[in-house]
């Protein structure tokens, strides 16, 4: 078996064998104790020993958004990383919908934005739309990014700013022995020279950072839990170019029983094509019946069309559990960052990974100390206290308005409502949580309910026309 290893490991902290025994007893006991910690408050050791001769080592697994990164804020802060990534033209099924502020905070270039998305239309289960984007200012868009363009130009950035690219597949990692011996990484390595096998190779490094999705194998590595993830399941579909049109810098989104039982459908304009797809948590199973029902709805408007590309991958519907333990942290993905009702992951990738990443050069003073546990709970303390807002949001959101169909008929309803729209926008363009007028807010409630009323009334109406 080949070994890669990044400079030998050098930096002890004077600890008694009381302590060291404390936190890494035999597997049993180890395990109760991982159970308690979550409960405790672990700060950073204000001891933890300058390295020696060498630079602190991180391995991100994982190449997407949040992987990409973090590997070039950790490059640039002086971490020696290195990026491991399995599919390098991986094509996720997303969306693909950034906002405005991705743009400028992660310095994107334009010409990686398919289409600049102003108009939107919201179409409820009786097929009544509803236009939406007319609050929006001159300058501002929705970005439409292909998955496979954007995680590539992250990649390549960060490959630039110093982080060491390996297209590898992780496959499992050792835990430490003692609090600072390295973390041994099992990987296999396809260099184009061992053939379609690859190469199995090991690594040696000080902390990880997960950033493999849903099916993360680090989050299995240190027993971070499990969680409630959707099924997302998307078409590429190329259309003549007269519709394609029609699509220039307009979005849809569908909901309705038919087409997702608790989240919706969708039509996103791409470069040369429209992605076409639906996600479900409760019935994963009816996930291709749901898709030929977001098909249908768009069956006019998408007449004619190609199929170029079926895409299929789990989902996360809240963070885990756990999502930092010893010298590893999960980001994105992997650590469940995907919010309810607009199931948006890209921008919160990114951040994870960035945030993460800055935690590391900040209490490593640029890779010259190690890190513990307690350094990597200050990305997550500041990433709960900015996002756990927008989070909880739109978990009520969701949970209020995709629970049925009349429900659904009112939520589009609502939608088409001016202040509405300029407050769901303001917070998806900038990601913030904005504050909202009372007097605004009351009208809001007031209509919210009446809608929530008519809704329910149709419902009747329906009802008895059908007996």
């Amino acid at each position: 078996m080949a070994s890669l290893s990044l400079k030998s490991f050098t930096g002890h902290r004077q600890s008694t064998a009381e302590q060291l025994n404390f936190i890494y007893q035999a597997p049993p006991q180890r395990a109760n104790f991982r159970r308690r910690r979550s409960s405790l408050r672990i700060t950073a050791a204000r001891s933890s020993p300058k390295l020696a001769d060498r630079r602190l080592r991180v391995a991100v697994i994982g190449g997407g958004p949040a992987g990409g990164s973090a590997a070039e804020t950790l490059a640039k802060g002086g971490i020696e990383t290195v990026l491991i990534e399995r599919k390098l033209d991986n094509c996720k099924p997303c969306g693909g919908a950034i906002p405005l502020c991705m743009v400028g905070e992660f310095n994107l270039p334009l010409d990686i934005i398919d289409r600049k998305v102003t108009k939107m239309k919201m179409i409820s289960p009786s097929n009544i739309a509803v236009d939406i984007g007319q609050t929006l200012k001159e300058h501002e868009y929705i970005g439409m990014v292909r998955r496979e363009v954007l995680d590539s130009f992250l990649r390549e950035r960060a490959e630039k700013s110093g982080a060491t690219v390996i297209n590898g597949l992780f496959l499992k990692m050792d835990l430490p022995e003692n609090w600072d011996s390295p973390y041994v990484l099992h990987y296999t390595e396809y260099d184009g020279r061992t053939g379609a096998t690859g190469q199995k190779k090991t690594m040696e490094v000080d902390a990880v950072i997960g950033a493999d999705g849903a099916n993360s194998r680090v989050a299995k590595s240190i027993n971070a839990g499990d969680y409630e993830y959707a099924i997302a399941f998307q078409e590429r579909i190329k259309i003549p170019d007269e519709k394609m049109t029609y699509y220039e810098n307009l979005a849809e989104m569908y909901v309705g029983d038919d087409v997702s039982p608790d989240f919706y459908g969708w039509v996103f304009p791409k470069c040369d094509h429209v992605a076409v797809g639906t996600g479900t948590v409760t019935h994963k199973g009816d996930i291709k019946q749901f898709q030929l029902a977001t098909r249908n709805r768009a069956r006019d408007k998408i007449l004619g069309g190609k199929i170029i590309r079926v895409e299929a991958h789990p989902i996360p519907e809240h963070p885990r559990p756990r999502r930092a333990s010893q010298r590893v942290a999960l980001v994105g993905d992997a650590a469940g960052y995907v919010t309810k009702c607009s199931g948006e992951g890209i921008y919160f990738a990114a951040k994870s990974g960035r945030m993460c990443a800055d935690a590391i050069v900040e209490c490593s003073q640029n890779g010259k100390k190690m890190i513990d546990e307690g350094d990597l709970r200050k990305y997550l303390e500041k990433w709960d206290k900015t996002y756990w807002p927008t989070y909880k949001v739109l978990d009520v959101l969701q949970k209020v308005f995709y629970r049925s169909n009349p429900a659904r008929e009112a939520f589009v309803e609502m939608c088409g409502d001016e202040y509405v729209q300029k407050m769901t926008f303001d917070s998806y363009l900038y990601k913030r949580v904005v504050p909202g007028n009372p007097l605004e807010d009351l009208k809001l409630a007031v209509n919210t309910i009446g809608s929530l009323v008519r809704a329910n009334a149709l419902r009747r109406e329906i009802e008895k026309l059908n007996v």
